[in-house]
């Protein structure tokens, strides 16, 4: 088995394609995971503790999303040297990235325990859900760190074309989290903390699997535990590709929270469904995730190579090949969400609530799509600021502002009024979507490294 994948030479979309398929199959264990704690509290504990792990979720992206994302952005710069067969500062651009991640972890574990229930609190969250999610949040980020690597070792695999092994990895924590959760919650009844810790556990496991074989020996891009520290001229051009990333990501999370907050106020009722239909949302994201992240490396390794018609025709077909998938889900998911969400819960008034959101969103996963591949499309040519930028004044300024016009006029007391909420999506993904395809069609992205350098 290979343990690189040059992205430069092949027919472009059978490259994308072979990279894509292991990411995509790695996503739906992921989901599958972030689903297993909702599935087993939901069905074990009740409505109440399904809320309370629901409450969390948009709460701990805002937490990692800015690391996360920078580490995603950092891996640009990896594919590029990996395109360019500049091993050297390649693999000093991962142990910055590395070192990057342990700093993370630490400042995450410290911040996420110690402001966990003020930030509850200012969400909204209901006084009866409140003590379960904060014990889930709290123990979550007491395992974090394994969260943050994984992401960080995955991302180094991809960017030099390595798709399959995280897959592998991610296979048996996933087995693991089942396991754990059903042991955790089901069999010794240890409550809602339990299952953030079981995440934890399990995620730690991949990551120390990854490492392992990171470190194997003779590859271009080992690992080697002592050289794990910041260069100077590494850790600002991660900086320069990541943190737009990593602000993206925080900007999504941010108004995400907004959101969520305002559909706390409508009870825990609306949090299990709010949450439930997040999880599910989660498999529309899988065509979206395996193909910006081929995007973006396909994009990076063929600038980084000047293959600029290459280049484009390989966001071409990710970008249309995505856009077709996202969509065809969220029609599955729009005709068959009842069922789904009774997986999680049996209850009428959360299932009403939970198909009113996929009525509202699910017809649109296709423009949900298209935006994001266009902003992997951007991070792999170096233009990371754009995509930022974008989802700033989109994603957060203009949703958060619809919002808030909306629920001026509109009641919390009635149920029907979250409508109003779930618009929100739809119309900000068309707005972010028309920018986008001006920007792809009329920018000249293809030569972002090279007026860099200028």
């Amino acid at each position: 088995m290979r343990s690189t994948k040059e992205m430069t030479i092949g027919t472009p979309w059978k490259v994308i394609i072979a990279f894509a398929v292991p990411i995509l199959i790695s996503n739906i264990f992921q989901q599958l995971y972030n689903s297993v704690d909702s599935l087993i509290v939901g069905n074990y504990l009740g409505k109440e503790a399904l809320a309370a792990v629901s409450s969390s979720g948009n709460l701990i992206f805002l937490f990692t999303s800015f690391f996360i994302g920078t580490a995603q952005g950092a891996a640009v710069v990896i594919s590029k040297h990996f395109g360019e067969k500049n091993y050297t500062d390649m693999r000093r651009a991962i142990h910055t990235n590395i070192a990057f991640g342990l700093v993370s972890s630490v400042i995450l574990t410290i911040l996420g325990v110690l402001l966990t229930p003020t930030i509850l609190r200012w969400m909204n969250v209901d006084e009866s859900v409140l003590p379960n999610s904060i014990a889930y949040f709290r123990n979550y980020f007491i395992g974090v760190t394994g969260v943050i690597l994984y992401n960080i070792f995955s991302g180094i695999l991809q960017a030099v074309g390595n798709s399959r092994v995280p897959l592998y990895f991610l296979i048996f924590s996933s087995i693991l989290n089942v396991f754990l959760d059903w042991l955790f919650v089901g069999a010794l009844h240890m409550g809602v903390g339990s299952a953030a810790t079981a995440t934890s556990i399990s995620q730690l496991a991949s990551a120390g699997l990854c490492l392992i074989f990171l470190m194997k020996k003779g590859t271009t891009y080992q690992v080697v535990i002592k050289e794990i520290k910041f260069h100077k001229d590494m850790l600002k051009s991660i900086f320069h590709f990541g943190v737009p990333a990593g602000v993206q990501n925080s900007v999504i999370a941010l108004a995400n929270v907004v959101v969520q907050s305002n559909v706390n106020s409508f009870g825990p009722d609306a949090m299990a469904a709010c949450g439930t239909y997040s999880k599910l949302e989660g498999f529309a994201f899988l065509p979206i995730t395996c193909f910006t992240m081929a995007i973006t490396t396909f994009i990076g390794q063929n600038l980084g190579a000047k293959e600029y018609d290459r280049a484009k025709k390989g966001s071409r077909f990710g970008i249309l090949t995505s856009v077709v998938l996202a969509e065809t889900i969220g029609v599955i998911l729009y005709f068959s969400c009842p069922f789904f969400i009774g997986l999680f819960i049996q209850d009428d008034s959360v299932i009403q609530i939970g198909v009113t959101q996929f009525h509202t969103i699910a017809l649109f996963y296709g423009l949900l799509a298209f935006s994001h591949c266009i902003a992997a499309v951007c991070r792999g040519a170096g233009k990371a600021i754009i995509p930022m930028i974008v989802m700033l004044v989109v994603w957060c300024g203009i949703r958060v502002l619809y919002i808030t016009i909306m629920m001026h006029f509109f009641s919390y007391d009635n149920i029907q009024n979250i409508v109003y909420l779930f618009w929100a999506y739809p119309l900000t993904w068309l707005i972010s979507s028309i920018i986008y395809f001006a920007y792809y069609h009329f920018s000249d992205w293809i030569h972002g490294f090279e007026k860099k350098k200028e």
